[in-house]
């Protein structure tokens, strides 16, 4: 494992603690704040000085799809109910949030995702594309930042520090719970919360390993023409056991990914704020 994943998996660790327990910041101590409107989940995430978690909320929802708000009231109602969580275990007003988008996401939709956080009473001080975002938590700067949320695959090429390429397609995660939930004859729902159990996804793999390769596919298509080395899987999707190697397979090119690739994206937003 590289210096700079172990460095990833520490930060994300400490912010794994934060979801029970709570740092309260120090007088004075400038907090940021970020939200990932997420397909599966909202996740907002409050960070003190030198990126130090302080607390993390989140919520199953399902008020976007692939990359897009299509229910603005509901996601805003639990961006308000996150945010009221969070204000009351840090006993402070949060005033101002980053939010991110998938990478390609047109300006209209950008919006909306801007209007569903402003109307949660915050204003919005930076928007990032997802995959760039992660990167705020990894640092590479060169190869490819894979982000597979519930929707959408998203695709962010660096090299030398910059990036230089991004992408999305709308595949994701959804795609992989309604192939289990059609094999099983099985409510989505439950198929979601299948996918989820880490005891049953090296069964399932044989069953979703079709969609997870057209991912790999979707991949391959965006970074031919550049000179891409490496690869780092993020999203709530990479969590499954095993996806890095199927893309290895299909790419012939190494792939890796955080211990927890599901906050990678979250953390990177909130830390995105520091240059508002």
């Amino acid at each position: 494992m590289s210096k700079r994943l172990s460095a990833a998996n520490e930060r994300i660790r400490e912010l794994e603690k934060v979801l029970k327990e709570t740092n309260l910041p120090e007088k004075n101590e400038k907090v940021r704040l970020g939200v990932d409107l997420g397909t599966a989940y909202i996740v907002l995430v409050a960070l003190g000085e030198d990126d130090r978690p302080l607390a993390l909320e989140l919520e199953y929802a399902e008020v976007v799809r692939d990359g897009l708000v299509v229910d603005f009231m509901g996601a805003r109602s639990i961006v308000s109910r996150l945010k009221r969580k969070l204000e009351e275990r840090l006993d402070l007003e949060l005033t101002e949030a980053s939010i991110a988008v998938p990478p390609g996401t047109q300006p209209g939709d950008q919006k909306t995702h801007k209007y569903v956080v402003e109307g949660a009473g915050l204003d919005v001080t930076e928007i990032l594309d997802e995959p760039t975002a992660a990167n705020g938590v990894l640092g590479i700067t060169d190869g490819a930042i894979v982000d597979i949320g519930g929707g959408t695959t998203g695709i962010s090429i660096l090299q030398n520090g910059k990036v230089v390429y991004v992408a999305d397609e709308a595949t994701g995660g959804t795609h992989l719970s309604l192939v289990l939930a059609g094999h099983f004859r099985i409510p989505f729902g439950e198929a979601e919360n299948m996918k989820k159990d880490p005891k049953k996804q090296n069964e399932i793999m044989g069953l979703v390993r079709p969609v997870v390769e057209k991912m790999a596919s979707i991949v391959k298509k965006h970074i031919e023409g550049y000179d891409v080395h490496d690869i780092y899987l993020v999203g709530g999707t990479c969590c499954l056991v095993g996806i890095e190697k199927v893309f290895e397979d299909a790419l012939g090119i190494p792939v890796s990914k955080p211990k927890n690739p599901f906050l990678v994206t979250p953390l990177g937003i909130a830390k995105g704020s520091e240059k508002s």
